[in-house]
C-alpha cells in the first residue's frame, strides 16, 4: 500500500503515545521512523514501530529517559542513555555534542546503554544542519549479534554502523550512512517481509553456505550477514566494537546480553571555524564535488551521486508520491493499533 508521510507519522505517534511515551517523545520517535522511509531507509523506518511497542510493552526499553551523565570535561562527556528510546536518547547525546564542540572545537561524547538508536544517519544529519562535522561509530553489545567474523561461520559482532556528516553551504548535508556488513539486519527482515530474496554475497546459513533466502538468516539454527569486504570489513567492524562498546563502557557484542538491543555510539563532533575560515571549508567540498561528478560515466545515461544525494531525492519524491510499504509490515502496525486500542485513520 501505498501512504502518506503524514498520515504514517501521525499514527506512529498515536501508537507510541499508547504505548507509555508522553505526547512530544510519541512525535520524535514516529517523526525519525517516517524520515527513514523518506531518504529510502525502509529498514530503519515503519517496519520498527510494531516491534518498539512490543519492547515498550516487555521493559525491554524505555519511554520518559533522558540522558544521565556518567563522566564529563570541557570536550569530553560519557553519558548513558538509561535503556530510553533511541530516538530521543541519541538526539540529546548528540546535541550536547554539538553545544560543547561549539564551545570548545571539539566534542567527543561516549553514549552507552541507549535503545536502539535507529537510522545512524539522522545522528550526523542533525549536527550537520547545526554547521558542524560529525563522525559516529554504533555497536549493539547482545541483541544484535548478527554478523560473523571474517572466515568464520557464527555470529560474534552487530552491524556496527559508521556515519559521518559534513555540512554544504545552501545544499543538503553530504551524508555516509554505512554498517560494516553487506546488509543491515533490518533490510533482510523488509525482504522477509515481501517474500523476496536478499542480494548474493550478503548472508550464509548456519553451515556457512551463501544464501539468497532471508528465512534462512531467521532459521533455528540461524544464519549469519557477512562483513563487507572480507577482512577489511570485519577489522573495521572489530574496531568499532572497541569504540562504541569497550571504550563507552557499554559492552561489545556478548550473548549475556542477547534479552535486549542496547546501543553504544561514540560521536566526534567537530566546530570547522576552530579549523578554517568556514568560506574556505565550503569553496573547497563545492570543488572537490564538481571535480567528482566530472568523471566519464562507466555506463551510458549514468549519473555520479555523492554520499547523501540518493536519499535527499528519494525524500523529495517520496513526499510528493508517498511511502510504499509490504503487506506483512501494515498488517503488523494494524495488529499493533488494535492491541494499544488506537484507530487505524
Amino acid at each position: 500500500m501505498i501512504i502518506s508521510h503524514e498520515r504514517l507519522r501521525s499514527l506512529a505517534a498515536d501508537i507510541f503515545a499508547a504505548a507509555g511515551c508522553e505526547r512530544d517523545e510519541a512525535e520524535r520517535v514516529a517523526r525519525y521512523l517516517v524520515e527513514a522511509n523518506l531518504a529510502g531507509h525502509d529498514s530503519h523506518g515503519a517496519i520498527r514501530i510494531h516491534t518498539y511497542a512490543r519492547w515498550l510493552r516487555e521493559g525491554k526499553v524505555f519511554a520518559g529517559k533522558s540522558i544521565r551523565v556518567v563522566l564529563e570535561s570541557d570536550a569530553v562527556a560519557v553519558v548513558d542513555g538509561q535503556f530510553g528510546l533511541g530516538q530521543t536518547i541519541g538526539e540529546q547525546a548528540v546535541r550536547l555534542g554539538v553545544e560543547k564542540s561549539s564551545r570548545h572545537g571539539v566534542a567527543v561524547v561516549a553514549l552507552r546503554s541507549s535503545g536502539h538508536l535507529g537510522r545512524i544517519g539522522d545522528w550526523p544529519l542533525l549536527a550537520a544542519r547545526a554547521g558542524k562535522i560529525s563522525l559516529h561509530f554504533v555497536n549493539t553489545s547482545g541483541a544484535g549479534m548478527l554478523v560473523s567474523p571474517h572466515g568464520g561461520i557464527d555470529r560474534r559482532l552487530s552491524a556496527n554502523p559508521i556515519a559521518v556528516g559534513v555540512p554544504v553551504d545552501g545544499g543538503e548535508p553530504l551524508i555516509l550512512d554505512m554498517s560494516a556488513c553487506t546488509i543491515a539486519e533490518g533490510k533482510i527482515r523488509v525482504a522477509f517481509n515481501k517474500g523476496v530474496p536478499v542480494p548474493e554475497g550478503c548472508i550464509i546459513d548456519s553451515a556457512g553456505r551463501p544464501t539468497t533466502d532471508p528465512r534462512v538468516f531467521y532459521a533455528d539454527p540461524p544464519g549469519a550477514i557477512l562483513p563487507m569486504a572480507g577482512h577489511k570489513g570485519y577489522a573495521l567492524s572489530f574496531m568499532i566494537e572497541m569504540l562504541a562498546g569497550a571504550l563507552t563502557g557499554g559492552s561489545c557484542t556478548d550473548p549475556k546480553n542477547s534479552w535486549r538491543v542496547a546501543n553504544g555510539m561514540l560521536s566526534i563532533v567537530l566546530e570547522p571555524d576552530f579549523f578554517l575560515q568556514r568560506r574556505e571549508l565550503f569553496v573547497e567540498i563545492d570543488r572537490f564535488v564538481r571535480f567528482v561528478k566530472s568523471s566519464r560515466v562507466a555506463a551510458p545515461g549514468g549519473e555520479i551521486l555523492v554520499p547523501g544525494e540518493l536519499e535527499a531525492r528519494t525524500r523529495a519524491k517520496r513526499l510528493v508520491e508517498g511511502i510504499e510499504l509490504d503487506a506483512t509490515t501494515w498488517g503488523q502496525i494494524v495488529e499493533t493499533c488494535r492491541g494499544l486500542g488506537v484507530g487505524v485513520k
